[in-house]
């Protein structure tokens, strides 16, 4: 018996120690920082308009302020921490968005809503390819497939219980949780801060490239492969972002309980991604993460256009299913593929230009919302299914141009 439980020890044990210690906090920190992000921002709208009495034009502003200025910071705060190191950018973005929260819990005029939300977005996007690009630094090549790939599962751990969590303390003070989220983020930013201090890690190193930021700027211009992939990412996001934007108004009008079933449909979709994320980027490891991202963007497109033929709960478990596969396959490969295609010492700013990504999450719920209201929403579905389809034209010239680099090198080298 003391043998088994040696041995189940030592798993453990060995599981832990192939991650370095500050992956595991950030790990951690992705879990309760995303959950308390989905405790508060879902309800957002909602809080505006019940307590602030904000006309629906300036809650959509304030709504779409966060992804829009995050769509350019990211590329800013990914140069920042090539030039001047990981930790500075992390503990200052983690701390800001600690002090939005707070603010959240005090503001009383739409201005300062919609000033902090622009903070909130451009902090997240400072923070977000800071995070990853530390990820690959403390992580060996092989191992950083899994490391995204249990980031993206933490994201979804905090996406499955943030809501419930939200919508059980909105009944009882709306404001306490705006207080809670920014504690778990200013405790977040305080652990961070002391092991980044403890390992020595993540300050600016002198060999780091000093390069301007228009210097960073024509290097990725330069970079067709990242082009590429990020005009495929931002044609995914427009069909992705129909799922909380424009779906749910579908469900509604074409299905009894439509938003009784689109809640059910989220609960699978979180739960089908913390469960089969890591059996199924096992297997995703062994092809290329281009071929993997072509293949996700079949399910998921097949999974947008069955939602357009939706009659009943098998149809919408289908087609939430077979999304929920292609989000699986696609979001852990794009990271894998920027760190692939990122020089060592540009990695932040390969990371940053990933946000650019966001395009399609702002432009997405604003193209799907004019197709159902014109076209309805099995129009507006299907034709938001082939726009995601279309990604694959890029991730295959994509693919061509990565390969082409890495003969290049291998002749050089």
């Amino acid at each position: 018996m003391m043998g088994k439980k040696g041995n189940e020890l030592n798993t453990i044990k060995r599981y832990i120690g192939q991650f370095h210690p500050i992956v595991w906090v950030l790990l951690t920190g992705t879990i309760l920082s995303r959950g308390a992000m989905f405790m508060t921002m879902p309800f957002l709208a909602i809080y505006l308009s019940r307590t602030i009495d904000m006309h629906p034009l300036l809650i959509g502003l304030t709504v779409g302020i966060s992804p829009l200025v995050a769509t350019a910071g990211g590329f800013v705060g990914g140069h920042l921490s090539d030039r001047y190191g990981r930790k500075p950018i992390l503990t200052i973005s983690l701390f800001t968005i600690s002090l939005v929260f707070f603010g959240f819990s005090l503001a009383t005029h739409p201005v300062w809503f919609i000033v902090l939300n622009a903070l909130n977005g451009l902090s997240n996007s400072f923070f977000e390819p800071t995070s990853q690009a530390l990820i690959a630094d403390l992580t060996e090549k092989k191992k950083r497939m899994k490391a995204y790939s249990l980031r993206y599962t933490a994201i979804n751990i905090g996406a499955a219980v943030g809501p419930l969590l939200g919508a059980y303390l909105a009944n009882i003070s709306a404001e306490s949780t705006f207080i809670i989220t920014g504690i778990i983020y200013f405790a977040y930013a305080l652990a961070l801060t002391a092991l980044l201090g403890r390992f020595q890690l993540g300050a600016a190193a002198s060999d780091k490239l000093k390069v301007t930021f228009l210097d960073a700027l024509n290097i990725v211009k330069k970079d067709s492969a990242l082009r590429y992939l990020i005009f495929g990412i931002i044609l995914i996001n427009i069909g992705y972002s129909q799922l909380q934007s424009t779906l749910p108004m579908h469900l509604e009008e074409s299905l009894e309980n439509g938003v009784y079933i689109f809640s059910i449909l989220l609960s699978v979709n979180a739960t089908m991604v913390v469960f089969l994320q890591m059996p199924v980027s096992a297997i995703a490891e062994r092809f290329r993460p281009m071929h993997v991202m072509v293949f996700g963007s079949l399910l998921m497109m097949t999974g947008l256009a069955g939602f357009g033929f939706t009659a009943g709960w098998f149809l919408s478990l289908l087609s939430v299913a077979l999304l929920t596969m292609g989000e699986i396959l696609i979001f852990p490969a794009n990271s894998v593929l920027i760190d692939r295609l990122a020089p060592e010492r540009l990695r932040g700013i390969y990371f940053g230009a990933g946000q650019f990504r966001k395009v399609g999450n702002f432009a997405g719920p604003v193209l799907g919302g004019f197709l159902f209201s014109e076209a309805g929403g099995s129009v507006m579905l299907w034709t938001v299914s082939i726009i995601a389809l279309a990604s694959i034209i890029f991730f295959s010239l994509g693919n061509r141009s990565f390969i082409k680099v890495e003969a290049d090198v291998a002749k050089t080298g």
